[in-house]
């Protein structure tokens, strides 16, 4: 366990978030990965690290503070806090994750509550959010097995058997149980890499997907652009996002998304699951909806804002036999879920993926189809019953994905 947790803190730093020399790194944390966080930050410093600063959270401080603050502080997310964020990815910090909640940690939490944070949070970190996605700060998020997590997926289990399970299923999905895992981490990054070239270069106007409760038919903007595996931030240094990732992924058209879609796994959205439901969009919009559990909390989540949050910014490809789906489990996080399967997100697009994204005002992304949001939220869609064709500007479909799978070779 020992030099696994080490394997994986270097995957962390030198793929993940890919440490300069010089440069400082924000780390957020939950407090019950202190020790593996100890290692992060050790390392961090031998690759040269001016600077590491790391933000715990506690899930039962949570907890307390959602059940029992009044509501004019949930509305209000701290002035200082905002500041710091925004100073250091401002200052050249690279972003850490260390990523693993409890997913029904908030489930007994007044939707209205939940909604309040989530509003106070996205309008306060706009501009922080808008050096994630722009790539103009380097960021990663990694998993940690918290017991919570662990024995939410393996029930029958002893708290410290849960957790080992679900640390063996990290280790193999992140490719830390390769002998060299940041060199099977380039060897993926290459295969994602030609993906999204062959996508680019198709430049398909629109997606079709079908499966059992779903026929979606998605637009694609003039000028969209596929990306997917490493990303290369502003500053030229190539990072990957997500570990894991397997996804090659592009924006929607804000006003072309048409038809109905149905989740195919839990979303976990602010310690709340959300299960068995479907959209259906008319104009890019969601008209409708049905859920069979959390339907509050998806109610709130499609009405975090006055239009955004019910369209789409994203839509992602991935084969239904990713490493993720072998594992034959449901991870209920929507990190290591997403990556399992095709997914779409509500809310915010990312700029990068439209050319001149970056430098549009909002008007003119608004223009160009780029929808804008305060959350960004994705939720799974893919299954080994999953066909999705391209459609070309001439009104030709192409088969990307049959059973699935992708249909192409690359």
């Amino acid at each position: 366990m020992k030099e696994s947790l080490k394997k994986y803190a270097e995957l962390a730093l030198q793929t993940g978030v890919n440490l300069q020399k010089g440069q400082g790194l924000l780390i957020q944390a939950p407090i019950e990965a202190v020790e593996f966080v100890r290692i992060v930050v050790k390392q961090a410093y031998e690759m040269g690290a001016k600077n590491v600063h790391t933000e715990w959270s506690d899930d039962q401080l949570t907890l307390l503070k959602m059940t029992h603050a009044p509501m004019e502080v949930l509305e209000t997310f701290p002035e200082w806090r905002k500041e710091a964020m925004i100073s250091m990815v401002k200052d050249g910090y690279a972003v850490l994750n260390i990523y693993g909640e409890n997913p029904d940690l908030l489930q007994d939490i007044d939707g209205k509550r939940m909604a309040a944070v989530t509003k106070a949070r996205s309008n306060a970190l706009k501009e922080y959010r808008e050096y994630m996605m722009n790539d103009r700060a380097r960021w990663s998020i990694v998993g940690y097995p918290t017991l919570e997590w662990a024995q939410k997926i393996f029930p029958d289990d002893t708290a410290e058997a849960a957790k080992e399970k679900l640390w063996n299923e990290i280790f193999r999905i992140a490719r830390v149980d390769k002998n060299d895992p940041i060199k099977a981490w380039e060897q993926h990054n290459a295969i994602l890499k030609k993906a999204r070239e062959y996508l680019n270069e198709k430049n398909y106007s629109k997606l079709h997907f079908t499966a059992k409760g779903t026929d979606l038919t998605i637009e694609l903007p003039k000028g969209h652009i596929w990306h997917g595996g490493a990303a290369t931030a502003t500053d030229r240094v190539v990072f990957n996002p997500n570990i894991p990732t397997e996804e090659v992924f592009t924006m929607p058209h804000k006003y072309g998304v048409n038809g109905t879609v149905t989740s195919t796994k839990p979303l976990s959205f602010q310690g709340q699951l959300i299960e068995d439901f479907s959209l259906t969009f008319k104009d890019g919009k969601v008209v409708d909806y049905q859920c069979e559990k959390g339907k509050e909390a998806l109610k709130h989540l499609l009405e975090a804002d006055d239009d955004g949050a019910s369209r789409l910014g994203e839509v992602a490809l991935v084969p239904h036999e990713s490493p993720v789906s072998q594992a034959g489990i449901i991870f209920f996080n929507t990190l290591f879920d997403e990556n399992a399967s095709c997914h779409i997100a509500l809310g915010k697009a990312y700029p990068t993926n439209i050319k001149g994204g970056s430098e549009m005002n909002e008007q003119q992304m608004d223009q160009h189809g780029v929808n804008d949001s305060i959350v960004h939220e994705d939720f799974m869609i893919g299954s080994a019953d999953m066909n999705i064709d391209g459609i070309t500007e001439d009104g030709t479909a192409e088969a990307i994905f049959r059973n699935g799978t992708w249909a192409i070779s690359f």
